[in-house]
């Protein structure tokens, strides 16, 4: 008898629940609640997330910041209308500690399922995997596994009651576990590919993503990976089903099942999330929306000039006035002598006056600040890092291929203060720094400094592994967007000159 089974998938949705840009205050199609007024649920569906939900956009850092004065948990409503089943976290779902994380669990309907997690305060509710029968009878077993990444990235602070174990054994365990008790057997991975899914080169060996190698090794029937944001319909992967969802919310992956005495065939497709609301819910959430809008468009400050939005390619090679701003922040409330930081894959520009809608739009992420202790060395190294970033077509610069695929990270480009340098491009990868010193021209010498860069960085993410060797000088609790408008206000008109300078010759 052939059976079917009807899977909707969302992952790393960050944040988007309604249809609308913040950056822009447009509409736009994305969000969970367009995906909760268009999507069709019967008893033979599955409703499945990939985690990352509760960071990226101004409406959930405002939530957090104030979530005790609204009664209705934005992300966690908008998956219940969505009528979402069963969910895993992503990395960044940890990034607010552990009671933010608790009362987003308890405020969802659906099942968290995530294997390689230990909830040491006993709070959570989450299970390591599960099996849900369809009304057809067919039997599905579901587990949850989350990038062991997570304890690279994450504030020690976060995870002081919480351990995440090794994600593959998790797996591996889960797989068993699961054997004989169903018909099918699915993967909620919140992490992505390290091959090349055309040609099977490997990408990566650091071991953030294992898909290939959980589709390679356990015999799940479906891998529904996130994560890496790239957009991948459908792939034959070892015997695998493999999909990943492209970020924001945008689009979701509509994936059938034939069930038949021969095996099982899987399809799958994108559907674009639309623009119209599910009506209800977004009624609930309404108050907050508007109030999150009010924030955004307060005025806190100025610049001496505004910034036009800047092209990847153009400040790679020339320069930041927004990275410049950040580097500037950084500084003053580290102390430190150096600092380092990144954009977004998106052109970014500041705006005169400014408002807490082009600070949030310019800086994305709910980075933290780290002090690391370095020498010359270690900076050389990164910098090489950055010099990678360039590849020479016809004696032009380009963005080098390292950086596009298989997802855009022009994010892993660091603009640097306190400090001048020279990259020649005309030179060997890995032997391009030709200058570096201070910004007065004088040596670096054997001295130790203090380098200011984020929490993300300073795990060594991005190819900088030689940054998580430093030793930490201090760790900050206040994320950049906050401190970035604290600096606004206190320095009106700001003038974006930050010290050193860098020269890229080719």
């Amino acid at each position: 008898m052939e059976r079917n089974i009807h899977i909707r998938f969302t992952s790393d949705t960050h944040g988007h629940i309604f249809p609308v840009n913040y950056a822009t205050h447009t509409a736009e199609d994305s969000g969970l609640l367009a995906m909760a007024a268009s999507a069709v649920k019967d008893s033979n569906t599955l409703v499945l997330d990939g985690g990352d939900s509760l960071q990226g956009t101004p409406l959930t850092q405002y939530y957090l910041e104030h979530r005790q004065s609204w009664p209705v948990h934005p992300v966690a409503a908008a998956f219940n209308a969505l009528q979402l089943d069963y969910y895993t976290l992503g990395n960044h779902d940890f990034n607010f500690g552990y009671e933010a994380l608790q009362e987003y669990l308890a405020a969802m309907n659906g099942q968290c399922l995530c294997a390689n997690l230990t909830d040491l305060g006993g709070k959570l509710q989450f299970a390591p995997w599960t099996v849900h029968t369809l009304e057809n009878g067919l039997r599905v077993g579901i587990t949850g596994v989350v990038t062991d990444f997570v304890n690279i990235w994450e504030q020690p602070q976060n995870l002081e009651l919480l351990r995440i174990t090794d994600a593959f054994e998790a797996a591996k365990a889960a797989c068993e576990a699961l054997k004989g008790k169903c018909d099918l057997r699915i993967c909620l991975y919140h992490g992505g590919f390290e091959e090349d899914l055309a040609t099977g080169r490997l990408l990566s060996d650091s071991g953030e993503n294992i898909a290939c190698r959980l589709a390679r090794e356990l015999d799940f029937d479906l891998l529904l990976t996130g994560h890496q944001h790239m957009a991948v319909e459908g792939a034959e992967l070892y015997g695998t089903y493999a999909v990943q969802c492209p970020a924001n919310a945008g689009r979701y992956l509509d994936i059938s099942g034939h069930v038949g005495p021969d095996g099982t065939v899987y399809s799958s497709r994108f559907v674009p999330a639309g623009t119209a609301d599910q009506a209800q819910t977004a009624a609930d959430l309404m108050p907050l929306e508007e109030a999150v809008q009010r924030w955004l468009d307060q005025p806190i400050g100025s610049l001496t000039q505004p910034v036009l939005p800047e092209g990847k390619l153009e400040v790679a090679l020339h320069g930041s006035h927004v990275a410049d701003l950040f580097n500037l922040v950084q500084l003053e409330a580290t102390g430190a002598d150096i600092s380092c930081t990144s954009l977004g894959n998106d052109p970014v520009g500041l705006a005169s006056p400014v408002t807490m809608r082009e600070v949030t739009a310019a800086y994305l992420f709910a980075n933290t600040l780290v002090v690391l202790e370095v020498t010359e060395s270690v900076l050389r190294r990164t910098l090489e890092r950055c010099a990678a970033y360039f590849t020479l077509q016809d004696g032009k610069p380009e963005v080098s291929q390292e950086f596009l695929l298989p997802k855009v990270e022009h994010y892993n480009y660091d603009f640097y203060a306190g400090i001048s340098y020279t990259l020649d491009l005309r030179r060997p990868v890995g032997d391009r720094i030709t200058r570096l010193t201070l910004p007065d021209g004088s040596p670096l010498g054997d001295k130790t400094y203090r380098l200011c860069t984020s929490n993300y960085r300073a795990t060594g993410t991005g190819g900088y592994e030689i940054l998580r060797e430093c030793p930490v000088l201090w760790r900050g609790g206040t994320e950049m967007p906050d401190l970035t408008a604290e600096y606004i206000r206190k320095h009106s008109p700001v003038n974006l000159n930050a010290p050193g300078e860098m020269q890229v010759v080719w």
